[in-house]
């Protein structure tokens, strides 16, 4: 009887703690895409961006690329729809990044949204310096 109480004492905060590793999964707000762009200006900004941290184009269609990481024993897989007016990131798949539906919520590890930000800072960099090549023309 001891044991077991002392087994769910050094439990339970590990389980406290592998909880917290998740967070909610909300897709990101699309970015927007400067005026003058082309779709060519746009995908080349998006293969750059993603590119730039390490994940790699695994499919490319006009107006979407998907995008896959692979970091140690974590994969992670993202849409990426995108035209003249905006970029639109969205989740598609992951392995061993502790994706669930919880309540009706999904979950991810919370690296998984820091990982998916810098993507965006890095395609939102490239949107902004092909915008300013088209303006010094």
């Amino acid at each position: 009887m001891r044991t077991a109480r002392l087994k769910a004492l050094f439990l339970l905060p590990i389980l406290v703690l592998l909880m917290a590793g998740t967070v909610p999964l909300v897709d990101p707000e699309p970015l927007a895409v400067p005026p003058g762009l082309t779709d060519k200006v746009v995908a080349k900004a998006v293969r750059v961006g993603v590119s730039q941290r390490g994940w790699l184009v695994t499919k490319q269609e006009p107006g979407f690329i998907e995008a896959t990481l692979n970091l140690r024993t974590h994969t992670a897989k993202i849409g990426i729809n995108f035209d003249t007016g905006q970029v639109k990131v969205r989740y598609l798949e992951s392995v061993n990044l502790d994706y669930e539906m919880k309540k009706g919520v999904p979950r991810i590890h919370k690296n998984y949204l820091k990982w998916v930000n810098n993507v965006l800072l890095d395609i939102n960099a490239q949107l902004q310096a092909a915008a300013a090549d088209l303006e010094a023309g």
